[in-house]
């Protein structure tokens, strides 16, 4: 199923009544049904992953193009590098770490001619924008954009390509490089003043069920301050909280709670990550002071409602948070 413009959609309801049939046979067998139901999410996920590859693979927009990863040895690098082959694409790797296997080996990228249809930085911030301004002082004729996660620290590199009249945008993919299925996922892309380049950019995840979303630089980094930049620091104050409590980890590992259980789970996967990345995500970022601070003064009225015995300003937080939720919810219900 496809909708109009030919981005291709889940049938969700389609989806809910195999799984409440599937719950409701399972629990006339005496199966658990919810043992039943993460069974056929796991079944119906798999699925999806594999048609999703297999238009990815049909719509060959690289077909008899080159691409040109600088930086791919990386893991958000490589996963670019199979999502740009799997199109027919024949891609090439540039990184000090070396190739992949598979790919073309670029050793100095600096030195070549740059003959590519399209070139992908998946470099640290620290360094695309300075990777950003040697591009446009050599203006290939390819399609350009980073991946970073924030886009503020890149202003200069992206301006210098947009003055030497490069095609250039610059796109977020907001998954991890173990990402299969894009379906519920979301890729931004930055309009930097060229239709044609944010258009082409986008056309990539045209056969994936990746929701694309276009916005400004500056409103990028507003809102990744909390997608990433407060939910990051909430999850570093939690577990930074518990090495700090003096409780020790086996005695709080016999115990659970249904919220615990779910915060930790979110909270481990943050402490697996990379803390030069996170740090850059949080220092890096314009506007990532407004969340730090809205999450520090959410703190202190929690602590002076407990402290003071206030059940009505602790009440209020939470109705108001409940409001904040429904709408939100509200909104992606809507579409």
């Amino acid at each position: 199923m496809t909708r109009a413009t030919g981005l291709p959609t889940r049938d969700f309801g389609r989806e809910r009544e195999v799984i409440l049939r599937g719950r409701t046979a399972a629990a006339r067998l005496g199966v658990s049904p919810d043992l039943a139901e993460s069974l056929l999410r796991q079944l119906i996920q798999s699925s999806l992953a594999t048609q999703e590859h297999a238009r990815v693979a049909a719509q060959a927009h690289g077909s008899g193009k080159r691409a040109l990863i600088i930086g791919g040895h990386g893991k958000m690098g490589g996963w670019f590098a199979d999502f740009l082959a799997s199109q027919g694409f024949r891609v090439a790797i540039a990184d000090p770490k070396g190739g992949l296997p598979g790919f073309d080996t670029l050793s100095s990228w600096q030195d070549d001619p740059l003959d590519f249809d399209l070139i992908v930085l998946a470099t640290p911030l620290s360094a695309t924008t300075r990777l950003l301004e040697l591009l446009a002082r050599r203006r290939p004729r390819a399609l350009i954009f980073d991946l970073g996660s924030l886009k503020t620290p890149l202003r200069a590199g992206l301006d210098a390509l947009v003055k030497a009249g490069c095609r250039v945008t610059s796109v977020h993919p907001m998954f991890g490089p173990d990402t299969e299925l894009l379906s519920g996922r979301h890729v931004i892309f930055i309009d930097l003043g060229n239709a044609a380049a944010l258009e082409e950019a986008q056309e990539l995840f045209a056969p994936t069920m990746a929701q694309r979303v276009v916005m400004g630089l500056d409103e990028h980094d507003r809102l990744i301050a909390y997608v990433l930049g407060l939910s990051h620091a909430l999850n570093i104050a939690f577990f930074t909280a518990l090495a700090d409590s003096g409780e020790a980890a086996p005695r709080l590992a016999r115990l659970s709670s249904t919220t615990f259980d779910a915060q930790l789970d979110v909270a481990s996967r943050v402490a697996a990550e990379s803390p030069e990345l996170y740090f850059e995500i949080q220092s890096l970022n314009e506007y990532g002071s407004e969340s730090l601070l809205a999450l520090q003064h959410a703190v202190e009225r929690l602590i002076a409602s407990v402290k003071s015995g206030n059940a009505a300003q602790f009440g209020d937080l939470m109705h108001r948070g409940r409001a904040y939720l429904d709408v939100r919810a509200a909104a992606l219900a809507d579409g």
